[in-house]
């Protein structure tokens, strides 16, 4: 198995690219599997968030169920298994200022390269549930807090805004999402902007931002309109949903698994990808005699 690159030099990699002005693509992974697969690919980072963590480890909408200790765990899992920086998700922090300092340490334990917190405070974002967010000066205070707890300035702390998303306020995110970056946050994150409001963010807020894939606009698209780091959020979740959906119906409508593509082929090329053949190596390198 080849070297993986230490944490700091992960860390040191996403900031670079960040410095840099290049526009990365950190596609969603649901585990590990889908983790190595979006490196083996060449993308230069990787993203799990809580969408992808609720639905892959427990069968669940991302209603604001999980804890701090399954995100982190889920993340460690994917830091594991590449080499790559990977991008979590820390939701709103989990914990008061004066305690953020937990939040972070799990974070920087598990191996990640950068966390986003967030000021919404209602539970499921996804659903027309009534959603709420932190005052400004609470979250700001998180965002200190975190920015404070941290044991290197490359570990990012990324600040999200959903005011936008929540209200459809643009002139709110830029005034909350300012405040944050007073505070020390390394990138914004503003939630369901489009490319002209992105622009405004970015012309108003002197920080790298991040953002969410934009339906209908390529990643070209979003680059020009300022964006540092575009998570595809779903992109394992929703691609895999649908690909074992259409598998298992056609096995069920055939009652054939040779019908199903992909499946009984696949066998050799996905056990080389695995490593079955170097575990071959070593254990005959390591029982010889």
């Amino acid at each position: 198995m080849p070297a993986a690159a230490s944490v700091s030099e992960r860390r040191a990699r996403l900031r670079s690219h960040i410095d840099s002005g290049k526009t990365l693509a950190a596609l969603g992974a649901t585990d590990a599997l889908s983790a190595k697969l979006i490196e083996a690919h060449g993308f230069e980072c990787v993203y799990i968030g809580s969408y992808a963590t609720a639905a892959s480890r427990f069968g669940l909408p991302d209603t604001g169920l999980l804890t701090l200790d399954e995100l982190v765990a889920q993340a460690r899992t994917l830091v594991n298994a590449v080499s790559v920086p990977v991008i979590a998700d820390a939701e709103g922090g989990f914990n008061d200022p004066a305690n953020m300092w937990r939040t972070v340490q799990a974070f920087e334990q598990a191996g990640v390269a950068a966390i986003h917190i967030e000021d919404h405070s209602g539970p499921g974002k996804h659903t027309d549930a009534p959603q709420t967010l932190r005052p400004l000066e609470e979250m700001a205070a998180r965002i200190r807090a975190a920015v404070e707890a941290r044991t290197g300035k490359d570990f990012l702390i990324v600040a999200r805004s959903d005011a936008n998303w929540v209200a459809g306020d643009l002139e709110d995110t830029i005034r909350r999402l300012a405040a944050y970056a007073e505070a020390g946050a390394d990138l914004v994150f503003p939630t369901m902007v489009n490319p002209a409001q992105l622009a405004e963010v970015r012309r108003r807020v002197a920080k790298p931002a991040m953002i969410v894939d934009m339906p209908g606009a390529t990643l070209a698209d979003e680059e020009r309109a300022g964006a540092s780091i575009v998570l595809y959020y779903g992109f394992s979740t929703l691609v895999a949903f649908d690909a074992l959906g259409r598998a298992l119906s056609t096995f069920k409508m055939t009652r054939d698994a040779n019908a199903v593509a992909g499946y009984r082929e696949r066998v050799a090329a996905f056990e080389d990808f695995m490593g079955y053949r170097e575990f071959a190596e070593r254990a005959r390198r390591h029982n010889a005699t």
